[in-house]
């Protein structure tokens, strides 16, 4: 995600860059960004299609609404609308999706007969099909930006027609581009990744605007993309860079792109054919210079991903973004539980570590300096990690083709950080999610929303990490390890009732998620009122024993508080 002042800035390094003779993205990392994991179904340990979405960006809307399937009347319209991702409604206000009709883009276009129900956040996430998707935003070259009243999609409202309307990922990624390149896509949206997937593939598929002079009147397609199959048996992932390289489009099981896909690089000096050299998507129109070692890990993602799924291939942290693989056979398959801890991975044990030393403090916080830090004018770095601190929430999406697609899909979903946060399962078949999904923002308590009792819980670990996060882990192999330890059982439930009553199975499910959903939201209220007490005062009260006790510190830390406030000992030995 970007925000539009970081757009704005970009534009002009970019320009800046372009000018000095070099076509590299500008040389720093802005913080709201989502990472994106892929897995297909051969490279699973249950065979599902896996996708996911961390929503980092600390300042959105984080409510969720199910969508009900319809039917629509024939000649039906369907307003297309505006959603610029960083953009909130205060709660008085009501909730953003409530509220859409001020954002019409004044284009309207055939409704279909039938529309899919699906759940959604900020995007479409999982529809009636087992269609799926998750999104990273990867930007693009300045000049391609379209922030005019233009183009009137922008990423929101395609995964949201996506849900609507998808059947397959290719019918859905083919649909989509088509709606693009003839409307136009971009208003306030750059270059963008979905991982779109269904019961049988997982795809990337990235799409750009056009620059700021098209109109439909040119005649050109207002937007370009293109689409590349993940292999059934490898994982991949999109930290917010640009992932598809070299593309073979008479290879159509793997390749998918809009007829723009090569001739806007010709057009635009971004390619030349007779260069000798093949054309390349990402170096195109998405160029970047990164490596995790060059930018101190705060372009580190991309390099840890692959070192954790394949350690065995060494992948060096000098090697340059853009030259990692597409995808990867990872050595062992990956299920759920992988996935989750995946997602809150901080670069442990590597020089990029975000607890490492002085930036953790005493109680090894890998919560500080997110953003890196300025001192006398200088930008320093610290490492970017896949478990950012400002999730709005985590997706994990679930297709299953040994399951009818009510109970095959399957939404995980957990608010607020990964570290302190629980996954929750919500199946594509439910008919409604809880009230709580539904309220809240940042700038107003609110113990209706269950957002807030997730940071309730992350708030009071953030004081002594070290100790408070070993409380909450204990938290999360109960909540977390016992509904995945239920899914077979509640698949197997829910299949027997969907083969003579698939409304029965459906209000089964409704009743599973919401229970378990609210079980884990009073649980984790109580959880930060037992941090709050464990912990305060920055001392350990055991409330089992009824007894205080100080809390420990390192000694590498008092060694550094000696030296730095020039301490002696005491003589007396006294305090």
């Amino acid at each position: 995600m970007k925000s539009a002042p970081f757009i704005r800035i970009t534009a002009v390094i970019i320009l800046l860059t372009a000018l000095g003779g070099g076509q590299l993205f500008a040389q720093f990392d802005h913080p709201d960004k989502c990472t994106v994991v892929i897995a297909g179904k051969k490279a699973t340990t249950d065979g599902s299609v896996i996708t996911t979405h961390t929503s980092d960006c600390g300042l959105c809307d984080w409510t969720w609404r199910y969508v009900p399937a319809a039917d629509h009347k024939p000649g039906s319209k369907r307003k297309i609308y505006w959603f610029n991702q960083f953009s909130t409604n205060p709660p008085e206000k009501g909730l953003l999706w409530d509220n859409i009709d001020d954002n019409y883009s004044g284009l309207s276009i055939p409704q279909a007969e039938h529309t899919y129900g699906f759940l959604h956040g900020m995007f479409g996430y999982m529809n009636d099909n087992q269609v799926a998707i998750g999104e990273s935003t990867i930007g693009c070259r300045s000049e391609m930006e379209n922030q005019t009243p233009t183009p009137k999609l922008d990423i929101t409202m395609l995964t949201h027609l996506a849900m609507e309307r998808g059947e397959t990922a290719r019918q859905t990624i083919q649909f989509i581009g088509d709606l693009a390149t003839t409307y136009g896509y971009g208003h306030t949206d750059t270059g963008e990744m979905l991982a779109i997937a269904d019961k049988n593939e997982a795809w990337i598929f990235e799409i750009m605007p056009v620059g700021p002079l098209w109109t439909p009147e040119t005649g050109q397609p207002g937007a370009i993309w293109c689409a590349r199959r993940v292999p059934d048996d490898h994982v991949s992932v999109c930290p917010n860079e640009s992932r598809i390289g070299e593309i073979d489009l008479k290879k159509k099981d793997y390749f998918m792109a809009s007829e723009n896909v090569m001739s806007y690089a010709v057009d635009h000096g971004y390619w030349d054919p007779a260069s000798g050299e093949p054309f390349n998507w990402k170096k195109a129109y998405s160029p970047s210079n990164y490596s995790a070692r060059s930018s101190n890990g705060s372009r580190g993602r991309m390099w840890r991903f692959f070192d954790l799924v394949a350690p065995s291939q060494q992948f060096s942290d000098t090697l340059n973004n853009m030259e990692f693989p597409f995808s990867v056979k990872p050595d062992n398959k990956v299920s759920v539980a992988d996935v989750i801890h995946l997602l809150k991975d901080k670069f442990e044990g590597t020089p990029y570590y975000t607890a490492r030393g002085l930036q953790g403090g005493p109680f090894e916080n890998p919560n500080r300096l997110p953003y890196g830090f300025t001192y006398k004018d200088e930008q320093y770095n610290t490492g970017r990690c896949i478990g950012v601190n400002r999730a709005e929430y985590v997706t994990i999406t679930q297709c299953r083709d040994w399951l009818p697609d009510h109970i095959g899909g399957l939404v995980w979903i957990g608010f607020g950080a990964q570290d302190t946060h629980c996954m929750m399962p919500f199946y594509a078949g439910v008919t409604e999610i809880p009230k709580s999904f539904t309220q809240g923002d940042h700038w107003t308590f609110d113990r209706k929303s269950a957002r807030w009792a997730f940071d309730y819980v992350d708030f009071h670990t953030q004081v002594v990490y070290s100790h408070a996060i070993k409380t909450v882990r204990e938290a999360q192999d109960k909540w977390e390890g016992g509904a995945i330890a239920r899914t077979p059982e509640i698949d197997a439930k829910a299949a027997k009732l969907y083969k003579n009553n698939p409304a029965a199975a459906r209000a089964y499910l409704t009743e599973y998620c919401s229970n378990n959903a609210n079980l884990v939201i009073d649980a984790w209220w109580e959880l930060g009122d037992r941090l709050l007490v464990e912990y305060n005062h920055l001392w350990h009260y055991d409330i089992e024993n009824r007894k205080r006790e100080a809390l420990t510190y390192p000694d590498w830390w008092l060694k550094e508080l000696i030296e730095y406030n020039g301490l002696k000992p005491a003589k007396d030995g006294g305090h």
